[in-house]
């Protein structure tokens, strides 16, 4: 267990929209992991989808280090726990305020209308089951510091198309 924790704890979701198909199949995986139904309304990731410009992009908890809901939650039912690099739900103080939900700047935080409690993603315990079963690779599980070297090769790569076009263009 301890090489697992380690293995995650500077993992990090990042989600590439210009990847995303919009199958939502990470929807659908996500809610029969956790709660054994087939459901996208109980999927703690959600594909936000802008039909008409063919833009998709999965939304999810973003793990905040210092996260507005953990902060707002009068009950201290959301903590965070270090070793997985998770920001945790203890349902068993979980008030169902939902504070939280108003508070994410992601709308990442969840309400269970049935069980009256708040969810969230917790990457799976270190095995995100979205990252598992993408196809096109639109969400993925990485080291911390491998997204922002991706980041910055993707802007820097962005950045040289942009003055091609420019030279091209003056010339």
């Amino acid at each position: 267990m301890v090489t697992k924790n380690l293995e995650t704890k500077d993992k990090v979701l990042m989600i590439d929209a210009e990847k995303c198909t919009g199958c939502r199949l990470c929807e659908l995986v996500c809610a029969v992991k956790h709660d054994g139904a087939s459901n996208p309304s109980r999927s703690r990731i959600r594909v936000m989808k802008w039909e008409m410009d063919g833009v998709y992009i999965p939304m999810a908890c973003r793990q905040c280090q210092k996260a507005p809901c953990m902060e707002v939650c009068p009950a201290s039912a959301i903590s965070r726990n270090d070793d997985l690099n998770k920001i945790e739900v203890d349902q068993n103080k979980c008030i169902g305020c939902r504070s939280c939900v108003a508070i994410c700047p992601f709308g990442a935080m969840g309400f269970n209308s049935i069980d009256r409690k708040v969810f969230k993603c917790d990457v799976c315990d270190g095995d995100p089951q979205c990252v598992r079963f993408c196809e096109v690779q639109a969400v993925q599980y990485l080291n911390a510091d491998d997204v922002a070297i991706l980041k910055k090769q993707d802007a820097a790569a962005k950045l040289y198309a942009k003055s091609v076009k420019v030279a091209l263009k003056s010339a």
